[in-house]
């Protein structure tokens, strides 16, 4: 590695810390001194309710690396630089974050970007080879870095209550959107419910959740969702009417487009929510759902102004975050929502 500068992005990973050593290492190979820049790039900007929170992890794993950077230099030749990226805007995928790098790397006259081979900001799993692709279009040179990775010994299956605590939320998960699509006062549609939930559970509960069920959260967010089920109903009730008003007109003025909406919701399953109910409101379809970013048909107007007033997003983010976490712009006031085909281009 010839760069006496090099950018090093920082996540909470098991290998951030041999990732800071092996860039002083390599980067004093071949050069006299070094100038290293450690950075946190924020998945969300500060302005979400839990900005805040994400700022202060950000910078207590800077300092953390920072003192890190100290203990492997010793004496030599070595400054550092440190920095939040993403503060003010959101980043959604490995392209996002290979942009931040690069106008980081270009106003900062940056070499190489050293990479933690486990980088996930934000995310669950690791977006190594994409964040690469997308730096190697950027023009942007980097390395990996070389780090032992901890042997995984991922179970397929959860033990004792953990496992019992997937089963039960995917259940409940699955018995209520199908009691959404089908009727909830007929026994024929609660003793189906409960067979396919209970099928739906027992063959994809261990693959669904990425991480383990928090036990004071999880049970929050079913009480939650107990909420966002009737406010779902209401929706759908809402965009039924609004559907048989355009049909019944013998102009028909249907107005079909095709969107774009950067949704403030984390992938996973929070995503799938918001996916799956914007799907089931009719008058919208989700096309796509991808990094957080939705790609939506919608048929009429007013179909398409609700989406963008967000509604929907705000009551999965309760759902999954809590009340404060609701209460953000629109898509349509942060400027996250755009008509990308239809008639009225």
């Amino acid at each position: 590695m010839a760069g006496n500068r090099v950018l090093v992005p920082l996540s909470d990973t098991v290998t951030v810390r041999q990732t800071v050593s092996y860039a002083v290492r390599s980067g004093l190979e071949d050069a006299d001194s070094l100038e290293v820049h450690l950075v946190v790039a924020l998945p969300h900007d500060t302005e979400v309710p839990e900005g805040d929170e994400q700022r202060e992890e950000a910078n207590q794993l800077l300092a953390r690396a920072r003192r890190w950077l100290a203990e492997d230099a010793g004496d030599a030749d070595v400054t550092v630089e440190s920095a939040v990226l993403g503060d003010d805007e959101y980043l959604f995928g490995p392209r996002d974050y290979a942009d931040a790098f690069e106008e980081y790397a270009d106003e900062h006259g940056v070499d190489l970007v050293v990479i933690d081979p486990e980088y996930k900001p934000g995310v669950t799993s690791s977006i190594l080879q994409p964040l690469e692709r997308e730096l190697d279009a950027a023009g942007l040179s980097y390395d990996e870095a070389a780090v032992e990775r901890p042997a995984r010994h991922e179970r397929l299956v959860g033990e004792g209550t953990e496992r019992f605590d997937r089963y039960f939320a995917l259940f409940w998960i699955s018995f209520g959107f199908y009691l959404v699509l089908g009727d909830p006062t007929y026994w024929f549609d609660l003793v189906t419910g409960v067979a396919v939930a209970g099928i739906v559970s027992a063959s994809l509960a261990n693959v669904t959740f990425s991480f383990p069920l928090d036990r004071i959260e999880s049970p929050i967010r079913t009480v939650r969702f107990a909420f966002y089920v009737p406010y779902l109903i209401w929706e759908i009730v809402k965009a039924n009417v609004a559907i048989s008003v355009v049909i019944l007109r013998p102009s028909m003025p249907i107005a079909p487009t095709i969107t774009r909406v950067n949704t403030r919701v984390r992938s996973g399953l929070p995503l799938l929510a918001l996916a799956n109910s914007i799907t089931l409101t009719p008058g919208t379809l989700t096309v796509r759902a991808n990094d957080q970013r939705l790609i939506v048909h919608t048929l009429i107007p007013s179909a398409r102004e609700d989406l963008f007033d967000g509604s929907l997003e705000r009551a999965v983010r309760f759902v999954f975050n809590g009340r404060e976490s609701a209460r953000i712009p629109s898509p349509r006031e942060r400027g996250d929502a755009e008509i990308i085909g239809g008639d009225e281009l």
